[in-house]
């Protein structure tokens, strides 16, 4: 075992002498609580290291310890429905030994170590495997089938195998490989800062439903794709995040609270296990990874809470599922690496953050994708990277946010004027994008509709028009308007209103599938093409406004999914009869 001695105490970092023989990246223990560190500097015989808890109590000469292992985490069943802190240790466990106040240096496994899982073989002796193979099922929630892969790297013959009752650390098969015989356990570690290895990576096509209007139908992001959410204070950055964990079409979640609040976390931890997800009628916890780094831990872990999360998604996209990665905040993050860097006497960049902050982004970012799998069934999985940024003010000009614009292919700004005026989700609609939007057209023209990039684009197009009309309003009033731009921003308030704003309140509203968001619109636009065409032929715009049709408009969107084509069939009945009317009496 490496051994050095402690020579400087500066917050979380210390720095250790006696350390030649260590490697960067190594999981060290530091003094007599054995608290849990990394080596992230090498210089001569002297490590700095990253301590993830409170170094109160250590001082110089105490004693280091090396693992000689990397910051790894522990992947097989049980990772689903748990919670863990930062660095992969279960609070749920830690609570049940240490109560609430959690002592330094507690070292509780990822896994339960007792609990046993019914193991079903998919292979037999005799079987010539590779990297990625599935061995075998493990049936992990009512939801999720965990599959057994052979770790990366690892080939050969099966010699044996059994079903049965294991635990996490029980031989489940064994296999001849060049390099001897190999034990295949249920559980395999990896070091969180080395992306897991694929076949091949390939362009995302297909969306990432999430059921929330103003993104699926106006900045649409894809599933292995890439999104950041800018915003501040107050503007319902963890309500649209909150919303895409409920409803998103993932098969798994990975929430990694980093640096927030522990309220929004306890929010998590109260609302998913009660929410029914609406695929399977079972609890979302049946499909989530927590990981709660609360801005009151120490400010190191957050840094290993981004990777620990990142692998564990990687997991499950090797297994051939659709995994998405909430990261709640990334800015609490760069914060950790500025303080390091800081510690570190490293030359600072802008704003006082680590020259190479977009580099570490990037290599967050980039282990987003859509894959195809290792293992001879080249199975296709996805990874979905979703990170909410907080910059202070709301000004997105820092450093973190345009870091993270040139990484990502989607950005929902959030506005905090929409927030106050309980406009949610609260994204800006004349600065939010979506890189992926042309290259998914093919796929919404042919499974929802062949005209549903023409009727979103419209509708973009009238909520761009009404802000340069506002601009004219400002200046010389309502009255100076044509009665066509009246009616345009009469169509606008209704977009905004009844299409873009959601109440995650309302069951009926808050999730909307594809195909309700797309008749919703339609009715929105039938209402200004009639509109239009009477307005023509010199119908009052006042009328047209007020018609009771208009409001039956803003309910359709509350209207439960089983009454919804009957309603939008007498709708535009209605529609028809209405404007008719108000033209008729135009001519009387």
């Amino acid at each position: 075992m490496i051994t050095g001695k402690i020579v400087k105490v500066s917050g979380p970092l210390v720095v250790a002498s006696g350390m030649r023989e260590a490697n960067m990246f190594d999981v060290v223990r530091v003094g007599k609580m054995k608290l849990i560190g990394e080596i992230i500097e090498m210089r001569g015989d002297r490590a700095s290291i990253q301590v993830y808890e409170e170094t109160a109590g250590i001082g110089p000469g105490d004693t280091v310890y090396s693992t000689g292992e990397p910051l790894s985490v522990e992947l097989g069943p049980g990772l689903l429905t748990n919670i863990y802190d930062g660095i992969q240790r279960p609070l749920e466990a830690m609570y049940r030994i240490a109560g609430t106040n959690i002592p330094k240096g507690i070292d509780e496994p990822a896994l339960d170590r007792d609990k046993k899982w019914e193991f079903t073989p998919s292979c037999k002796a005799g079987d010539e495997l590779c990297g990625g193979d599935v061995i075998g099922y493990v049936k992990e929630t009512e939801i999720i089938t965990h599959k057994i892969m052979l770790p990366p790297g690892v080939s050969g013959k099966v010699i044996e195998i059994s079903g049965g009752e294991f635990t996490v650390t029980d031989t489940v098969a064994k296999l001849e490989t060049p390099n001897g015989a190999y034990s295949v356990k249920l559980m395999q570690k990896w070091p969180v800062r080395r992306a897991r290895p694929y076949s091949e990576k390939i362009p995302p096509y297909e969306p990432l439903v999430t059921g929330q209007r103003v993104i699926d139908a106006v900045f649409p992001i894809a599933k292995g794709g890439t999104a950041c959410v800018p915003g501040p204070f107050g503007s319902g950055k963890t309500v649209v995040q909150h919303q895409i964990a409920k409803w998103a079409d993932v098969d798994i979640v990975i929430y990694i609270g980093c640096g927030e609040r522990g309220n929004e976390m306890t929010d998590v931890l109260r609302e998913f296990p009660e929410l029914k997800d609406p695929k399977t009628g079972y609890s979302l916890m049946k499909r989530t990874v927590l990981i709660a780094n609360t801005s009151d831990m120490p400010v190191a872990a957050r840094e290993a809470s981004i990777y620990t999360g990142i692998t564990i998604a990687e997991y499950f996209r090797d297994m051939g599922y659709s995994v998405a990665v909430i990261a709640d905040s990334t800015s609490r993050w760069a914060e950790a690496l500025r303080e390091m860097s800081g510690r570190l006497e490293e030359m600072p960049g802008e704003e006082g953050y680590p020259a190479y902050l977009g580099s570490r982004l990037a290599q967050f970012y980039e282990r987003a994708g859509e894959v195809v799998c290792l293992g001879s069934d080249k199975r296709h999985g996805t990874l979905t990277a979703i990170g909410a940024v907080s910059p202070q003010g709301g000004d997105i000009s820092e450093p973190v946010t345009q870091a993270t614009l040139r990484i990502v292919k989607v950005f929902w700004g959030l506005d905090a004027s929409l927030a106050y005026r309980r406009h949610f989700p609260a994204i800006n609609w004349l600065n939010s994008y979506s890189l992926y939007k042309d290259r998914m057209s093919g796929w919404f023209s042919e499974n929802i509709a062949s005209d549903w990039n023409e009727i979103t684009g419209e509708a973009l197009r009238i909520l761009q028009v009404e802000s340069e009309l506002e601009e004219i309003v400002k200046l010389v009033g309502m009255d100076a308007l044509s009665a066509s731009d009246r009616l345009t921003l009469e169509v606008a308030r209704s977009v905004r209103e009844d299409f873009l704003q959601q109440n995650a309140f309302n069951i009926d509203d808050s999730y909307s599938p594809l195909d309700k968001q797309y008749k919703l619109l339609k009715a929105i636009l039938a209402y200004f093409e009639k509109s239009k065409k009477a307005v023509e032929q010199g119908a009052d715009i006042e009328k047209l406004s007020n018609i009771p049709a208009r409001e039956t408009i803003g309910r359709l969107k509350s209207v439960p999914l089983e009454k919804f084509d009957g309603e939008l069939s007498a709708l535009l009945e209605a529609l028809d009869e209405q404007i008719d009317g108000v033209l008729h009496s135009e001519e009387d």
